[in-house]
């Protein structure tokens, strides 16, 4: 890959028409405000970060989370585009100066594909077909197999490539009609669900590989797979920024997160800020910390810190790996290649992470309701699609909005269908839609 035809401001769906910009932004800027504009993107509001949302104490949910990541990950452009400016004078007024720009916006829409109740959400739809009722479709799809390992497998890394780039019935060719890098830059994972495995990690259903194959080729990235092989790709270069800064921002915010639910104490948390710094830095945190009383405030300004010194600490592993990350040799998360200190430190408050925070109490309910919730409206929604001439199954495939292709002529049409619907339900919605279809609630009149 090079840097000079890797970044197109072709739009998906709209390869035809050239749209002159009406105003100062750059075509790469108005991906970010279309996402912003978008109701999928308003409903991150009501999906749940790590917590549950607790009440009078204001945690991150997946929008605030999402726009936390755009910022960090604008800076993360911003910073290689000027360096790579430096060292390739003749990339200068290029749209390599876009970087920022195209990588904020992918890293505002990295989460908009996750079902209600996170990541308990994804194994709820992927146990509903491997362990639940959902096993008894097998027989039917897996005559294509990479239908049959996009269900089992389901993502949301790959969902969101969807819901930004599908044409659902009523919409236009292209979907969001966003950018080809852009849409690049969210797939994290650029190959087919066969090649999944144990990992249940993916960039594209069988259903959008083809918008994937266009992106790709236009863009030149390396094709790892055979001409008839599924489709496997290298990584798009900006991706390795998008996760950067949600791996910054992920770990930090929970911490910061935990404090504030007093899951973490004051003084564990400024340990743990504290860590990822050198005794020169440290002392400079610790003598302005000295001169504030509130403990929020602290941890806030050690926040503050660390993401600053993770993005450079990124900046400079990506740019030091610059050659094999164009050519696809380049291995494992930036953040993995950091230098000693604060990837020890990283790696600490990951596994606190995991003891202390992510198998609380508090998030464990939260999982184990979302399963159940999601397995129940699966279990109902596919039973309806399968026998729609029920009466019960007409009243449920009412309720679904009719941009999604529940009476599809495939299977797998159908079921795809049904995986929009509820992939795209809030927390609290889908709650309310399961405590009227089990008649613990009834609408108010």
């Amino acid at each position: 890959m090079e840097w000079q035809k890797i970044i197109s401001g072709k739009r998906l769906g709209l390869e035809n028409f050239y749209e002159e910009n009406k105003d100062d932004r750059s075509t790469f800027q108005r991906d970010y405000d279309r996402i912003v504009f978008s109701a999928p993107f308003r409903r991150l509001q009501n999906k749940t970060q790590v917590f549950p949302l607790p009440g009078s104490v204001f945690v991150h949910n997946r929008l605030t989370h999402s726009l936390e990541v755009a910022c960090v990950g604008r800076s993360l452009g911003n910073g290689i585009s000027r360096r790579l400016i430096n060292k390739y004078p003749e990339l200068a007024g290029t749209t390599i100066t876009d970087t920022g720009n195209i990588v904020s916006a992918a890293c505002l829409a990295h989460d908009m594909g996750n079902p209600p109740f996170g990541h308990s959400g994804e194994k709820a739809i992927s146990a509903f077909f491997t362990e639940g009722k959902g096993m008894a479709l097998k027989e039917q799809l897996i005559q294509v197999p990479a239908q049959w390992s996009d269900i089992i497998n389901f993502d949301g890394n790959a969902n969101a490539f969807r819901l930004l780039a599908h044409k659902f019935l009523g919409r236009r060719e292209g979907g969001f009609a966003m950018t080809y890098s852009t849409l690049a830059s969210i797939v994290k994972y650029p190959y087919s669900s066969i090649y999944a495995q144990s990992r249940h990690k993916f960039g594209f259903f069988d259903s959008d590989s083809d918008l994937f194959r266009r992106i790709a080729d236009e863009l030149g990235m390396i094709r790892l797979s055979g001409p008839e092989e599924p489709l496997k790709y290298a990584r798009y270069p900006f991706v390795w920024l998008v996760e950067a800064a949600d791996d910054i921002c992920y770990l930090l915010m929970d911490l910061e997160d935990a404090h504030k639910l007093r899951i973490l104490t004051t003084n564990e948390t400024i340990g743990f800020m504290m860590s990822f710094m050198n005794e020169k830095e440290r002392a400079h945190a610790h003598e302005i910390c000295s001169m504030v009383a509130d403990s929020n405030e602290k941890v806030s300004y050690l926040r503050s810190k660390v993401v600053g010194l993770l993005i450079s600490e990124c900046t400079e592993v990506f740019l030091q790996n610059e050659e094999a990350i164009l050519n696809g040799s380049f291995s494992g998360s930036l953040i993995k290649h950091i230098s000693d200190i604060p990837c020890k430190a990283y790696r600490e408050v990951s596994d606190i992470s995991v003891e202390r925070i992510y198998r609380s109490k508090d998030v464990l309910d939260v999982e184990l309701a979302g399963f159940q919730i999601i397995s129940t409206l699966l279990e109902i929604m596919t039973d309806a699609v399968l026998h729609p001439a029920k009466e019960y199954s007409k009243l449920l495939i009412g309720r679904v909005s009719s941009q999604y292709e529940i009476n599809g002529p495939h299977l797998y049409t159908k079921v795809m269908a049904v995986l929009d619907y509820i992939s795209g339900m809030t927390d609290v919605y889908a709650l309310d839609v399961y405590r009227k279809i089990n008649g613990n609630s009834l609408p108010a009149v």
